[in-house]
């Protein structure tokens, strides 16, 4: 467990707005005795002194703690409960957290951080007018494109605006992957705990009035999930409900899809987001740079968008390292150096060419395990947390797809990288000897 007191700063802001929620009395008895002790993904995890304590909160305050969390704006969405000694979560099970009120959505994908250019800007204008005015003329909306084109970002931007103008309407945001899971677990299982399962599921689903589902495309095959999916995508639009749906591919490419489902995606408003222009990929890097408070000169921007190829995850990486090498050597950013940085080479000339191989060579060294460690599936947080340290040096470090850092690590998909990437960012933030293993290993890296 984590040491306490390493995550005031995270869960004061909480408190703050927790105060405003509740009365003075319940404040100070239940939610100032809390303790922070750990980030779990998008999760504060808060240590309670007993199970009556865990108890009364998780049964009459989740709703109000949820609420102060998004309302602190900490990067976080939901809380977990552990009793004071306790290894395992109190009174708040998977299947309780899947099926909870949170929309799951992440608030840096917004519309006013979204660059528009000639690739996108009519998918974008489509997407402000769903924001604008949920199952009104488009829906479903359905948005394909290639890989690390804005997909995610557009559609969350969307549920997001909803949730900021109209926060009465119950917002669902899932990746296919969560959704199938979420579908399989309901089907574990005998009696009544397994029937209450999947009446919650379909209770948290088909109660939504905006349905936002990210990559579609990954229930392909899976009979089970899009049964259960076609009924739920019939029941919202019976009642009016918005749903909105990426992919990667146009519905009548998916042809491992039912034909009803390829049918009814295709009855609404279909867009495609196209590769960016060279001055659409300069701009988005200007974005890029502003959000990560850095000051870049315009001459470095158009260098690091040349021949960067379409995906915008692989642009951002390019930015990302330029940044890390000016920090590094406290050098400014030029595009000597940026030329250097995506080089590999950011120290001195000569140095090894830092590949996918280098960086699970030096995460296992570090922590003294083997790659089968990091691409096995144990977990153990004794090696978990290595392994998302090794997504997160690569996405860092390495101008690589997602998928391609996954599947160096294990054939893990897109999603499970970003989850990994974003939990070290927030470890780093919270956990000092963590940020200092993450400094110590790049600096092993790049031969410092």
């Amino acid at each position: 467990m984590a040491e306490k007191g390493n995550f005031d700063f995270i869960y004061n802001p909480i408190k703050e707005k927790m105060q405003e929620l509740v009365t003075h009395i319940i404040y100070t008895t239940y939610i100032e005795k809390l303790v922070p002790v750990d980030i779990d993904g998008r999760f504060i995890v808060l240590e309670t002194p007993t199970e009556i304590f865990a108890r009364y909160i998780t049964g009459t305050l989740a709703g109000k703690m949820r609420e102060a969390i998004v309302k602190a704006n900490v990067g976080l969405t939901d809380f977990r409960l552990k009793v004071e000694g306790s290894d395992g979560y109190a009174y708040n099970a998977p299947d309780e957290e899947d099926y909870s009120s949170s929309s799951n959505l992440d608030p840096k994908y917004t519309f006013e951080n979204f660059v528009i250019g000639k690739n996108n800007e009519f998918v974008g204008a489509a997407a402000l007018s769903v924001a604008e005015d949920p199952a009104g003329t488009y829906n479903p909306l359905f948005i394909y494109g290639g890989t690390g084109l804005g997909k995610t970002h557009l559609i969350q931007a969307i549920g997001n605006k909803i949730l900021k103008d109209k926060p009465a309407l119950k917002i669902v945001y899932v990746t296919c992957d969560k959704f199938f899971n979420d579908i399989i677990d309901s089907m574990l299982g005998h009696g009544a705990d397994s029937r209450s399962k999947g009446n919650r599921l379909r209770q948290y689903y088909r109660t939504a009035d905006v349905l936002i589902i990210d990559d579609i495309q990954f229930i392909a095959k899976k009979k089970a999930v899009q049964e259960e999916f076609f009924h739920i995508f019939n029941e919202l639009v019976s009642k009016g409900k918005q749903i909105i749906i990426s992919s990667d591919q146009h519905p009548r490419e998916l042809t491992e899809l039912e034909e009803r489902l390829r049918t009814r995606f295709s009855g609404g408003l279909l867009f495609d987001i196209l590769p960016p222009s060279l001055e659409t990929k300069i701009a988005i890097l200007k974005q890029k740079a502003y959000d990560k408070k850095c000051l870049v000169p315009d001459e470095v921007l158009s260098f690091l968008a040349q021949d960067s190829g379409d995906d915008v995850r692989t642009l951002e990486g390019r930015l990302t390292k330029v940044i890390f090498a000016s920090k590094l050597h406290e050098a400014p950013i030029t595009v000597a150096l940026a030329r250097s940085a995506l080089s590999e080479a950011v120290s001195e000339p000569g140095k090894e060419e830092i590949t996918p191989e280098s960086v699970i060579s030096a995460v296992t060294a570090y922590y003294r395990l083997s790659k089968n460690d990091l691409s096995g599936k144990s977990k153990k947080k004794e090696i978990v947390i290595p392994r998302q340290i090794c997504c997160y040096l690569m996405c860092e470090l390495l101008s690589l797809p997602l998928i391609s850092i996954g599947k160096v690590l294990g054939g893990r998909d897109h999603t499970t990288i970003l989850y990994s990437r974003d939990k070290v960012e927030e470890m780093c933030r919270v956990n000092d000897k963590i940020a200092k293993d993450v400094d110590d290993i790049k600096n092993i890296i790049l031969k410092k």
